[in-house]
């Protein structure tokens, strides 16, 4: 990749402190997103003729790894492989090239959000169990990915052989669109690479909890191993259980290689037998077993859904995702307010510049960033890290952080914006002068010191003593907490220029919660972890979620709180499995009389299926008396008729309304828990 040495940009800087946005090659860099060994991936924005603007992800490998050449070589095997696949389920290479000696690749923009942190998410929303819907949904995307790569073909008709070898949680994106994407060829192998670039055997590449028999033995594998894959991940997304989880990476190899795997109606009751086929076949240990192409799992897949007569549906999956991450979307919404009032300081300080700072390129009704000198850099990026940093723990291709929305809308204004028309040098100190958006200082202290802070719900990285910098002005919701002391919350109004002190004194003990009555099979956690009952020791102030398993039992769910040094008791008993949850469509349902019932389907009565969602949230959903945990809940099986249908949201707010269910049909029920 070639340019004329006028729009040559100088190379960027080896330390951290590069001035952001800036210009490379021919797009523009706006934010550095993550940092690993061997690269650095940022958020960039490629600009064209007639006004095209887009966002991208540009991976720029470091500056030390430019001078290994057998790197070097393997990357560019990394995207021409990458660069041959053009699927909806499957991120697109855009570019590959090098700018003054820095090798890059330029990947399509996904927003959304990676299964790992769609996990977490649910966790922290109390949504105990995957959507049985939206994980089959998500399963057959991948699946219609990875056949396209697996069958894919060079320009002559033969077999690349492209196998993606790290198909992990973290390597599917789900946008809130309702999409789904395999990212991250990047330890792909096909058939036409060269010898440097051939995985040796014994060295194991991918996530280790997520290889097949014969990749954790570094033996050569081809595309069942990632079809063993994706049997992995439905197991989990469906059982709500890790399939592979060792104390140390060699024992979770061992599990692979020697154990026999459990069946998921061994950890699911109620399991649909046609979907543990499905999983089992993914799951052989012997690949001649196994199926022998995604396609293949695929077809499996959609007559299952076709039998059931699942709503999978991308527009559901869609509002699922908007619904788990709300808070952050409208985060973005109001990072955009802010970035419209940024993009105006960093224009003005950009029609600032004299004629030498910027010159015309080939548009000459466009202005060329490649020649801003490094001042106007320097002070466009000194407004740009005003914005607060963003959000850990996202997904690596994805637009997760809300300042990347912002600083993404900022630089396109900028870049759109039209030779600034001739003024007076009135005029240009009037616009040099615009005031910046004020902003609000805070300090946090606490006794005893290094608790945590919230503000408005979000955890900080920082811990007490702490003062916290550009924040917006107004009230905001302040949470102070450390492990074995009561948590404190207070509503804080911050104004602009004075720093507002808040000193918070902790009160320790904790609450305990009595168990009666659980069955002695019975197990526990608490906020997603492991308890041991009968006592459960809590942080007092604060609702937690108790969760009780058994076998043969329905999981029971509860929202406790306490105060400090309280002992609170808490009925466990637990009723047998008479609803069908989201992972089973067919097993024992309550009738509209309340009285236990068995269906089977088709014999026994007539009958079809229920289910609960909420918008604005979450609420706790209930059928006939009998509860179904936080929605959404899947398809629940029962008896024609009317039932009764409830939700209780956090706040304690009840919803009730009946439902009229026709047989052989499925009736949605959505309770709106904002209003």
């Amino acid at each position: 990749m070639n340019f004329p040495p006028s729009e040559r940009p100088p190379p960027p800087p080896a330390t951290a402190e590069e001035a952001l946005p800036r210009r490379f090659g021919k797009y523009t860099l706006l934010r550095r997103m993550a940092t690993g060994g061997m690269a650095e991936i940022f958020l960039a924005l490629q600009r064209s003729v007639a006004g095209f603007e887009k966002l991208i992800v540009i991976k720029r490998i470091l500056p030390a790894m430019n001078q290994d050449r057998g790197f070097i070589d393997m990357l560019l095997h990394e995207a021409r492989v990458a660069a041959t696949l053009s699927h909806p389920n499957i991120v697109q290479t855009i570019d590959v090239g090098s700018v003054d000696g820095n090798y890059f690749i330029a990947l399509e923009h996904v927003h959304g959000e990676d299964l790992r942190s769609i996990v977490r998410q649910m966790k922290k929303k109390g949504v105990l169990q995957f959507p049985f819907e939206h994980a089959i949904a998500i399963i057959l995307g991948m699946c219609a990915g990875l056949a396209y790569a697996h069958e894919r073909r060079d320009l002559d008709g033969s077999a690349l052989n492209i196998v993606h070898r790290d198909v992990s949680p973290q390597n599917v994106i789900v946008g809130f669109a309702g999409d789904v994407k395999v990212v991250d060829f990047g330890v792909a192998k096909s058939g036409a690479q060269t010898g440097t670039e051939s995985t040796k055997s014994g060295q194991l590449k991918g996530k280790v909890p997520y290889m097949s028999p014969e990749q954790a033995r570094g033996e050569e594998v081809d595309w069942r191993s990632d079809v063993f894959a994706v049997g992995v991940m439905l197991f989990e997304l469906t059982t709500g259980k890790r399939l592979f989880k060792g104390s140390t990476e060699y024992e979770t190899l061992k599990l692979i290689i020697e154990r026999d795997y459990p069946r998921p109606s061994w950890v699911s009751t109620g399991y649909p037998p046609a979907l543990e086929a499905i999983v089992m076949r993914a799951l052989e240990k012997d690949r001649e077993k196994r199926y022998q192409s995604a396609r293949e799992m695929q077809a499996d897949l959609e007559a299952f859904v076709r039998n059931e007569k699942l709503p999978v549906s991308s527009i559901a999956l869609a509002e699922f995702m908007k619904s788990l991450f709300e808070e952050k979307l409208a985060a973005q919404k109001e990072a955009l307010m802010q970035g419209r009032q940024l993009a105006e300081i960093i224009a003005a300080e950009v029609n600032h510049q004299t004629e030498a700072t910027i010159t015309t390129g080939v548009d000459s009704a466009r202005p060329s960033f490649g020649s801003i000198s490094t001042a106007g850099a320097g002070a466009t990026a000194s407004n740009v890290s005003a914005m607060p940093p963003p959000s850990k723990g996202g997904a690596k291709w994805a637009l997760l952080g809300v300042p990347l929305v912002a600083i993404g809308i900022v630089a396109a204004v900028v870049l759109s914006k039209k030779d600034p028309p001739k003024t007076t040098g009135a005029a240009k100190d009037d616009s040099s002068s615009a005031p910046a958006p004020k902003r609000a200082t805070l300090v946090v202290k606490s006794d005893p010191p290094k608790a945590h802070i919230w503000i408005n719900g979000e955890v900080r990285s920082e811990v007490t003593p702490a003062e916290i910098t550009d924040l917006p002005i107004g009230s905001l919701d302040i949470k102070v907490g450390l492990e074995g002391y009561a948590s404190q919350t207070e509503k804080v109004p911050l104004v602009a220029d004075t720093p507002t002190t808040r000193n918070f004194t902790l009160k320790k003990g904790s609450v305990v919660f009595q168990i009666d009555g659980a069955p002695k099979s019975a197990t526990a956690t608490l906020d997603g972890k492991s308890v041991t009952l009968p006592n459960v020791d809590a942080s007092p102030g604060e609702e937690h979620t108790l969760v009780l398993s058994a076998p043969g039992m329905k999981d029971k769910t509860l929202k406790v709180t306490g105060d400090v040094a309280e002992v609170k008791k808490l009925d466990g008993s637990m009723d047998k499995a008479g609803y069908v949850g989201a992972a089973a469509p067919k097993a024992t349902s309550t009738g509209a009389s309340g009285g236990d019932k068995t269906t089977t389907g088709g014999s026994g009565g007539a009958t079809g299926k229920i289910s609960v969602s909420a918008s604005g949230g979450w609420c706790n959903a209930v059928v006939d008396g009998k509860p179904l945990g936080p929605t959404p809940t899947g398809m629940i099986e029962v008896s024609a008729g009317t039932h009764s249908v409830s939700c209780t949201d956090e706040s304690g707010k009840k919803m009730s309304q009946g439902a009229k269910v026709n047989a052989g049909e499925t009736t949605r029920v959505k309770f709106n828990v904002s209003s």
